[in-house]
């Protein structure tokens, strides 16, 4: 989100302290704390009206199924792609029969340079 590593933190963190200096810092992790103490009631809060609102499907949602740090996108795309869809060969139930060949039928007839270049209404 901020993109900040550990380092670029930890300065921060040293610029923070003088910036505040220690006649501060124990109101400031006062205030820090009560931050945190109200973002934890207000999670909680919205755990409880979520769980009234979905009622008993609440305790049946598989929540580690929608944490996204489990998705690796390999997998993913390899499962996708040794999945067997509906055209993937699977049980035809018209049995082994080979589909008609498709037939052409274009009706261009080449390029001819001293025509002019037709108009097409609708790839304008």
């Amino acid at each position: 989100m901020f993109d900040i590593n550990g380092w670029e933190f930890v300065i921060l963190v040293v610029a923070a302290l003088l910036v505040i200096g220690p006649d501060r810092m124990p109101e400031y992790s006062a205030k820090l704390a009560r931050l945190v103490r109200q973002l934890r009631g207000m999670a909680d809060t919205a755990k409880v009206q979520l769980r009234e609102q979905m009622g008993p499907d609440f305790d049946d949602v598989d929540w580690k199924s929608y944490d996204p740090r489990q998705y690796d996108p390999r997998r993913i795309v390899r499962e996708a792609l040794m999945d067997e869809g509906p055209y993937d060969g699977g049980s035809s139930s018209s049995g082994d029969v080979e589909p008609d060949p498709v037939k052409p039928t274009s009706s261009y007839a080449g390029y001819d340079p001293e025509k002019p270049t037709p108009y097409d209404e609708d790839a304008t």
